[in-house]
């Protein structure tokens, strides 16, 4: 248990500090590619406005490096699809052939698309008027203006994967100090958990002693005195302290040999059919059916003691909660997933969906701790103790509020 529960405590504290650097991470990335977007942007609106030209030197930049290291190429396009040649400017660029900028424009156009990437190029569609002098006539056409931002982007992917790099650098370091921290920070729990086990195995076995005790001496009374109802009583209330402690016993040794049990191979078909023959009569006795549909066949490597103390704790727990005249059934079948042990029972009324609270120590659902069904709240906890021993999985789910299925796959 405390193995597990220093796992989850570094998996929630890894899963925290991944979350928060993926976002600040991604943020700063994000912000970083908008600035590099709208920087372009505005030096493409800039040089539409200057009807494909760079402005003067102060116009517009800082500095007047920036005029000769902004590199660009402009395309203008008539709304009817016709490129108007005699506008195309490559000066400004070396590595792009006017037909080749005119080709561009022209694919961005057919497509619809006014900004976006085009590789490693920054492209904009600004609306400008075209005058034909020769047939003196203004129509409505489009610009398309390149501008290179190749250093800009390169900028941007380096920093983002050293971003990356150093976030899984940082990651790894905080997994070790967070490794070697956890044992410290659940240290007090541990001790705490401990104490509690060597307390209920100490007062387990004290109990049974004044337990052999009072039994011993209800029969003699009632040699004496003759059976009463007050023997009666005595023998019913130190049968179930019994079945109680030995229940603790059990789930207290599961617990000091988490993941240390001796396994064997055996045949669960049988061993769950012997199991639950003997509740078949219990059930008939209380006026319950037990129907039970067991594959043959089928055999596990495991504790034996343990899933045999399974199956009868869901059994014992179906007969006792079932509803009045209720219906169970016990299956197992082999899955893809594993071997399946199945008890449902009818109920007369539970809530639809998922129980994983009837797992919990002493867990009574009308809270009243009533005893009449002669259950005292730890059944199912052994039930989950030898599955997860096991390294199963066990649920507990309604279905349709009338009924609760319980199924143990290991």
């Amino acid at each position: 248990m405390i193995k597990r529960l220093r796992r989850k405590f570094i998996i929630i504290a890894m899963s925290s500090v991944l979350l928060v650097l993926t976002v600040i991470i991604a943020l700063i990335n994000v912000a970083g590619y908008a600035n590099t977007t709208s920087d372009a942007d505005d030096t493409i609106e800039v040089i539409i406005q200057n009807k494909g030209e760079l402005p003067a030197s102060g116009e517009f930049f800082k500095h007047d490096e920036a005029l000769y290291s902004t590199r660009f190429f402009s395309v203008v396009i008539t709304d009817d699809g016709e490129v108007v040649s005699s506008l195309t400017k490559t000066a400004f660029i070396v590595t792009v052939t006017a037909e080749e900028a005119e080709n561009y424009a022209l694919e961005l156009f057919e497509k619809g698309k006014t900004a976006g990437y085009y590789g490693n190029y920054r492209y904009k569609a600004g609306k400008v008027n075209v005058t034909f002098s020769s047939l003196n006539v203004t129509v409505p056409a489009r610009m398309y203006v390149f501008l290179d931002c190749t250093d800009e982007l390169d900028s941007f992917y380096s920093f983002l994967w050293l971003s990356i790099l150093i976030s899984i650098a940082g990651l790894m370091l905080i997994f070790l100090l967070v490794f070697l921290l956890s044992k410290i920070a659940v240290k007090p729990m541990a001790e705490s958990y401990e104490k509690q086990k060597r307390f209920i195995t100490d007062a387990s076995h004290e109990i049974k002693t004044p337990l052999t005790i009072i039994d011993a001496n209800t029969e003699v009374l009632e040699m004496t005195e003759g059976e009463n109802e007050w023997t009666e009583s005595i023998r019913k209330q130190v049968k179930r302290l019994t079945a109680m402690t030995e229940n603790l016993v059990f789930l207290s040794r599961i617990d000091e040999n988490a993941g240390k049990i001796q396994k064997i191979d055996f045949s669960l078909s049988v061993a769950v059919e012997e199991v639950a023959q003997p509740f078949k009569t219990l059930a008939a006795t209380r006026g319950k059916k037990l129907d039970l549909n067991i594959a043959g066949g089928i055999t596990y490597n495991g504790n034996e003691a343990e899933i045999r103390k399974l199956v009868s704790v869901l059994l014992d727990n179906a007969v006792k909660y079932s509803s009045e005249n209720g219906e169970i059934y016990l299956t197992l079948r082999a899955t893809n997933k594993g071997k399946e042990i199945t008890v449902k029972n009818t109920v007369a009324s539970i809530k639809e969906g998922k129980h994983d609270e009837l797992f919990e120590r002493f867990y009574r659902s009308d809270k009243s701790h009533n005893s009449e069904t002669g259950g005292h709240g730890i059944g199912l906890s052994i039930a989950f103790a030898v599955v997860e021993n096991h390294g199963g999985k066990i649920v507990a789910r309604s279905e349709d509020g009338k009924s609760l299925t319980i199924t143990a796959t290991l």
